[in-house]
């Protein structure tokens, strides 16, 4: 994976204490926070993870950009206790995206993964703006739509809101309904977590086929979803170990020629004798020499 700058943003608000998720939607989330965490950053050390909350009161920044799981996880425990009233999906969006613009390392990607298991109030008009906003600042946006609501009406806005921010195969919506596995382990197979090389994602409403590239190995990856994630980050590993030695190497093959002086360079334009030196004293010393092996030559006459 590229070297990216992520904030997520958690669903707490009153939805997220229906169990249809063990133990409830809100930890279903925290596992998988937990796994999106280890996927980011090990595929890039120099990667930075952020986290906040939507429901309750309002949107909150509960960690910075860090690297550090402990700070997640002490901001996921702070908002169990916090979990009330229904979700601020725009602004807590536009929230996340000034945490982003303030990231130290301007060289990373700048991307949204939010949770969403509850009604969205905004109205499609407002999320569709927001979209324009959004990729026009190069921020990619994940939607993860989990859990049994009432109605459709929250996956068609995110759908509208995937269609225009989505370019290539950034930016991603992935529904996952209600079943016996546990999130994260579904959220594994898709492109969220597979990344740019992940074949056929769920944008558009669905799980789908959730793929990927895996080096020749020919298996499903949704029927051993840990294997598919553990393949993904040795591969990315592999990929920055050799884009490194190779960088590396080029920057060792350039300060070597840079030491390296043409011939005559630092040679004088005359000799001691006040002769011209470099090509010329050497014709001249060729000369002599062939005065001596004419010496040498034996008569034969």
């Amino acid at each position: 994976m590229p070297l990216q700058a992520v904030m997520v943003v958690v669903d707490n608000s009153e939805s997220s204490r229906n169990g249809d998720y063990t133990p409830s939607r809100f930890d279903a989330q925290a596992d998988a926070i937990n796994i999106i965490f280890e996927n980011i950053t090990q595929s890039n050390p120099e990667s930075s993870v952020g986290l906040m909350s939507m429901g309750g009161k309002g949107p909150e920044v509960l960690s910075t950009l860090t690297t550090e799981r402990g700070k997640l996880l002490e901001g996921l425990h702070r908002t169990r206790k916090k979990i009330s009233g229904s979700s601020h999906l725009a602004t807590g969006i536009q929230i996340a995206s000034l945490a982003l613009k303030h990231r130290q390392n301007k060289s990373q990607r700048q991307r949204i993964i939010v949770f969403v298991c509850s009604p969205v109030a905004d109205d499609e008009k407002k999320l569709v703006s927001l979209a324009k906003k959004m990729k026009k600042g190069n921020i990619e946006i994940d939607f993860i739509l989990f859990g049994d609501l009432d109605d459709d009406d929250a996956q068609k806005k995110l759908e509208a809101f995937n269609k225009i921010v989505k370019t290539n195969e950034s930016s991603n919506l992935v529904v996952i309904p209600p079943s016996g596995k546990l999130l994260s382990d579904q959220l594994i197979t898709t492109p969220i977590l597979l990344g740019e090389g992940a074949a056929g994602g769920a944008g558009g409403g669905g799980m789908g086929e959730a793929g990927g590239d895996f080096g020749g190995f020919d298996f499903d990856p949704s029927a051993d979803p840990e294997l598919a994630l553990a393949l993904r980050m040795s591969m990315d590993e592999e990929n920055a170990r050799q884009a490194k030695q190779a960088k590396e190497n080029e920057d060792a093959n350039k300060t070597n020629l840079e030491g390296i002086q043409e011939e005559g360079e630092n040679q004088p334009l005359l000799n001691e004798q006040g002769e011209p030196s470099g090509s010329g004293s050497g014709s001249g010393e060729g000369k002599k020499g062939d005065k001596k092996d004419d010496g040498d030559k034996m008569d034969t006459s």
